[in-house]
């Protein structure tokens, strides 16, 4: 009897289910022992291999509580790309909706900024444009242009302090989070990923720009926004790939 993909798939992420019909060791024997063994592998890495990409709320709940929520959902989600550095991209909904965790409300945003670090680092490579370029540029044909945002550039919106948090457990010396709504910019200016607090309205105003849409019409619409602040984040953590002007094109 041939086993198919998909019972084995099956199989190997419910433990509730026997050992696949037809399965068979390398002696022709029932692999029943030997699949236990490869299930219970399987999902001891994955678990591995959550925690490595979510130190932050493994830190938060305790290594215990992670090892037992990472079991429940590396079987309910298992792997669709064979590129694990994005394994767990439904982390932050699973955790939103496990009854357990959920006095805990700020976990899933917390998630959602590990993830958008994850992503990255490991996004395309682009070059940027000096704050010479841009300030050399004439104000009417600078309100006229799009700016080009890097792909490696990550927003995570929040009502709690997520930064904060993130700061307090992985960097030394780091203050205690205060209770705030924080959202948070993530750019690549070098090898690893910059994290840094955007002002008012910031989300919006680098959501517009990545959607091509004209500088001047974004800050008509953006609301009120430290502009230079803004700048600052954008140029210093080479955020800004191009300026497109369309009429030059």
């Amino acid at each position: 009897m041939t086993v198919t993909q998909s019972a084995f798939n099956l199989g190997l992420f419910d433990p509730i289910l026997p050992t696949p019909a037809g399965l068979c060791d390398p002696q022709g024997r029932p692999a029943g022992k030997r699949f236990d063994v490869y299930r219970n592998n399987v999902i001891v890495g994955l678990s591995d291999a959550l925690s490595d990409c979510f130190p932050v709320i493994q830190k938060l709940i305790g290594e215990q509580n992670f090892s037992g929520l990472a079991g429940i959902f590396v079987r309910a989600y298992p792997p669709t790309s064979p590129l694990m550095m994005f394994y767990g991209d439904a982390f932050a909904e699973f955790l939103a909706s496990f009854e357990p965790f959920a006095h805990l409300g700020y976990l899933p945003d917390v998630a959602r900024l590990e993830l958008a670090i994850r992503r990255s680092y490991h996004a395309a490579d682009s070059s940027s444009i000096t704050p010479q370029e841009l300030q050399a540029l004439p104000t009417e044909r600078l309100l006229a242009a799009s700016l080009a945002i890097a792909p490696a550039v990550q927003v995570v919106q929040s009502e709690w302090p997520i930064l904060a948090i993130w700061r307090f457990n992985m960097v030394y010396g780091a203050e205690n989070p205060a209770m705030a709504s924080e959202d948070v910019l993530i750019t690549r200016p070098g090898f690893d990923p910059d994290l840094s607090l955007l002002p008012q309205n910031g989300a919006a105003f680098i959501r517009q720009l990545s959607d091509g849409v004209t500088f001047g019409t974004v800050l008509d619409q953006a609301g009120e926004i430290d502009l230079s602040a803004m700048l600052e984040l954008l140029l210093k953590g080479r955020a800004i790939t191009r300026i497109i002007e369309r009429d030059r094109l």
